[in-house]
């Protein structure tokens, strides 16, 4: 199997990485950049792609996804963040 290629991945971790890819295209990041931050991030959470064989399965870590939106989150500011007027 050549390198980068995404075919010992599951359906869920491939619509996972696109979704994610869109979210960093949206922040201005290269078309080249995004999917391999993308992939990065899916490797990062399910421990790369589908195994074989009885017992090799592993929770999930959503950790950089939940740090991921924290950090988006504080870009755009707080909420409700103006001063009201006391009258």
């Amino acid at each position: 199997m050549p390198q980068g290629d995404k075919g010992k991945y599951t359906d869920k971790q491939k619509r996972k990485a696109e979704h994610i890819e869109e979210g960093y295209k949206k922040q201005g990041v290269s078309e080249k950049e995004a999917e391999s931050r993308a992939w990065a991030t899916v490797n990062k959470e399910s421990g790369g792609g589908k195994k074989s064989g009885s017992g090799r399965g592993k929770k999930e870590s959503h950790e950089s996804s939940r740090k991921g939106g924290k950090k988006g989150g504080k870009k755009h500011g707080k909420k409700g963040g103006g001063k009201k007027k006391s009258s």
